[in-house]
C-alpha cells in the first residue's frame, strides 16, 4: 500500500495554515471593529502564531518524509508551508523584537527637554527612567538639523504628517509644534506623536517624540517611526 504519511502531514499543515490566517484576521477585526480589549486581541493573535508555527513544522516534516520515502504529497506540503509561514514569521518577528528591545514605549530625540504633549487624551512628561535604556538601544534617535527656516521646516513636517495619514491634533506655527496620532498597520494601535521645530543660527532643529497609548513595551516601533519620519523629512527639505 502506498505510504500517504507525507500527504497527511501536508493536509494537516494546510489546515493549520488556514487556521492561523483565520485567527489573525479575527484578532485584527476584534480589535478594530469588534471593540475587543487589546489583551484579548493579542491572545488570539498568539494562537494564530502557534497554529502557523505548527503548520510550518508539519510541512517541513512532511517534506522530509516525502524525500526519504520517495512518495508524493509535495504540492500539499508546499501549500501548507505557504499558508503557515506568513503568520508564523510574523509571530517570530514579534517575539524577537520583544526580547531584543528595552521595555519602554515612550521615545524622544531630546531626553533632557523632550516635547510635551498638550492635546492628547493623557498628557504626561517623558519618563526620565527611559533616557538611559533609550540611548543604549536607539543611538540613532537624534534631533534633525535642517538648513532651512523654521517656518519652512514646520510646513514640510506638517505636509509629511498629512501624507502619512496621521490624525493631526494640533498644528499651530506660533507654538512651533505638531501633535498627531499615528496608527500601526495591522491592528491600528494608536501612538501619540509630537514634533517640535526650533529656530537655530543655521536653520531649524526638529525634535520628535513618539509614545504608545497601549501596553508597556513597543518592540521598537516608536524609535523606527521617529527615524523613518526624520529621514523622510530631511530628504523632503533638500528638494
Amino acid at each position: 500500500m502506498r505510504d500517504t504519511l507525507a500527504r497527511r502531514l501536508g493536509f494537516l499543515s494546510i489546515l493549520l495554515g488556514v487556521a492561523s490566517i483565520a485567527l489573525i484576521a479575527v484578532s485584527v477585526w476584534g480589535f478594530r471593529a469588534g471593540g475587543w480589549p487589546w489583551p484579548q486581541a493579542y491572545d488570539v493573535a498568539g494562537w494564530s502564531a502557534w497554529a502557523g508555527g505548527a503548520g510550518v513544522v508539519l510541512a517541513l516534516t512532511g517534506r522530509v518524509v516525502g524525500l526519504r520515502r520517495e512518495t508524493g504529497g509535495v504540492s500539499m506540503v508546499l501549500l501548507g508551508l505557504i499558508l503557515s509561514l506568513p503568520v508564523a514569521g510574523l509571530g517570530a518577528a514579534f517575539e524577537i523584537a520583544a526580547r531584543t528591545t528595552p521595555p519602554i514605549n515612550d521615545i524622544s530625540t531630546d531626553t533632557e527637554d523632550p516635547p510635551v504633549f498638550w492635546f492628547t487624551t493623557t498628557p504626561s512628561d517623558y519618563p526620565a527612567q527611559n533616557s538611559e535604556p533609550q540611548r543604549a538601544a536607539y543611538p540613532d534617535v537624534l534631533p534633525l538639523e535642517l538648513l532651512v527656516s523654521a517656518d519652512e521646516a514646520f510646513a514640510a513636517a506638517l505636509a509629511l504628517v498629512e501624507d502619512r495619514g496621521w490624525d493631526v491634533l494640533s498644528a499651530d506655527p506660533a507654538e512651533s509644534q505638531i501633535e498627531a496620532i499615528a496608527r500601526s498597520r495591522l491592528f491600528g494601535f494608536e501612538d501619540e506623536v509630537a514634533i517640535r521645530v526650533t529656530e537655530t543660527d543655521t536653520g531649524a532643529r526638529i525634535d520628535m517624540r513618539s509614545r504608545s497609548r497601549l501596553g508597556r513595551i513597543d518592540r521598537g516601533a516608536n524609535a523606527r517611526r521617529i527615524e523613518a519620519f526624520l529621514s523622510a523629512l530631511e530628504t523632503r527639505a533638500r528638494t
